[in-house]
């Protein structure tokens, strides 16, 4: 199971933060500073997964961002960077050519599309077009809803 997803930047600016446990501010705090510490201190030719506390903290860098996942320690690592993946692609077919930016200013989407995808720290739907086609479908309930209210 997933325990947390965590978006940052190389300057460690936390950009997207997706809770599946209950902590206490400190501790979530705490948490994060630590998995950022541990993965801009790896080497760069290196695994992307590593051991913490009971825990695996399994992650991807793209271009400047940084996604992790906490993961159970006897859950497939391989299976957790295919989430990050696919989370990935379907943040760059929905903004076309995703980029640090779009995150910041969409941050909502950005979840509407994890959401999608996970759903209480599992897989909830491994097809691409399924996902996309139920975040525009979203998408398009939001706006015919801003057009009733204007």
């Amino acid at each position: 199971m997933i325990s947390v997803l965590i978006l940052f930047n190389a300057q460690t600016r936390l950009r997207l933060q997706k809770w599946y446990v209950s902590l206490l501010d400190k501790d979530k705090k705490k948490l994060i500073k630590d998995v950022m510490a541990l993965i801009l201190t790896k080497r760069i030719p290196s695994s992307n997964f590593i051991e913490y506390k009971d825990q695996k903290i399994v992650y991807q860098r793209y271009a400047n961002l940084f996604f992790s996942i906490l993961i159970d320690k006897n859950d497939n690592e391989l299976l957790a960077l295919e989430i990050i993946q696919r989370y990935v692609e379907l943040l760059d077919r929905y903004f076309t050519n995703v980029c640090e930016l779009d995150i910041i200013f969409n941050f909502e989407k950005a979840h509407f599309v994890w959401d999608e995808l996970v759903l209480g720290g599992e897989l909830q739907e491994s097809s691409r077009v399924e996902s996309l086609s139920a975040v525009l479908d979203q998408d398009d309930i939001q706006n015919d809803e801003m057009e009733k209210i204007s």
